[in-house]
């Protein structure tokens, strides 16, 4: 199953070490378990978009995981991919970018003809074959269909998703310079989102977070005196406060930590799909680790 991790550290700027699929001296025993791409997203200090991807298991791009080692930035995205739709290739490697926005999703959902009809000529955001990016132009459409606001946009795409086309589950989590968003969907997969105070649980200690299947691992010292908020499709640490969160719950932190959250999508998708209604391959992407 793909994995997502999202993380913003307000106003100031964090330094983070990444270990995708986790540490470098066992990329290639965990690798193997999700084999279909890793990515990183995050901004830099003058809000210049930065994304290292990889469309092949970090095993086999060593060199991809030095390059996440000591990102900087007040929002990060990661993600490590297991493919359910579109090809091994670099423009189908999540995350994805568009109009200085960063997003990642875990999920599957179908009818994609019907979504790039109702694109248009929004379609051209697309440069890939995969539905996350596809429901990700969207979400860019309506978003400046409102005026740029970019809740507003989230909200209508996937109000419209829900009505219109078939979902096994919409978890996504997307990033701006300044700005977290989360939305799951229904609730099909897992999302959790912490609100960490400096020095975490105890007070004293940097941000040390680590995936309990292995996958990823976070590592911060600035967290140790500054607080964070984390979204991630797992617990990955003993912090008795981590919180699922609602079925159709939309999240936004702001610039100064400020969570905002909010359910946008009471209701189950009209056409919700079981993992016995997936083609085997994105069945296989689905099913837990």
């Amino acid at each position: 199953m793909c994995r997502l991790f999202g993380l913003s550290s307000g106003p100031r700027p964090a330094r983070a070490t990444f270990w995708l699929l986790d540490a470098p001296d066992s990329l290639d025993r965990q690798s193997h378990r999700e084999p279909d791409g890793t990515g990183l997203a995050y901004f830099a200090d003058d809000g210049t978009p930065e994304l290292h991807k990889a469309p092949i298991a970090a095993y086999r791009d060593r060199a991809f995981a030095q390059e996440a080692r000591q990102a900087r930035s007040t929002t990060f995205l990661a993600h490590i991919r297991y493919a359910s739709t579109g090809g091994l290739e670099l423009r189908n490697t999540h995350p994805f970018e568009q109009r200085g926005r960063f997003f990642a999703h875990n999920g599957v959902i179908e009818d994609l003809d019907r979504l790039e009809a109702h694109l248009g000529p929004d379609l051209s955001l697309v440069r890939g074959d995969t539905d996350s990016e596809r429901f990700f132009a969207l979400v860019t459409r309506e978003t400046q269909r409102h005026g740029g606001d970019l809740g507003a946009g989230i909200e209508h795409a996937a109000r419209w998703v829900a009505r219109n086309l078939a979902v096994y589950a919409l978890n996504f989590v997307l990033i701006t310079p300044d700005e977290l968003w989360a939305l799951r969907y229904p609730d099909t997969h897992e999302l959790y989102v912490l609100r960490r105070p400096a020095g975490g649980h105890h007070g004293t200690r940097h941000l040390d977070h680590s995936g309990s299947h292995g996958h990823l691992r976070v590592h911060s010292e600035h967290l140790a005196a500054h607080p964070a908020v984390v979204v991630a499709g797992e617990r990955m640490d003993d912090h008795p406060e981590w919180r699922l969160m609602d079925a159709g719950e939309l999240l936004r932190v702001g610039p100064d930590l400020d969570v905002a959250r909010r359910v946008v999508l009471p209701e189950p998708p009209a056409r919700r799909l079981t993992l016995e209604d997936l083609r085997p391959e994105a069945a296989a992407s689905q099913r837990a680790a």
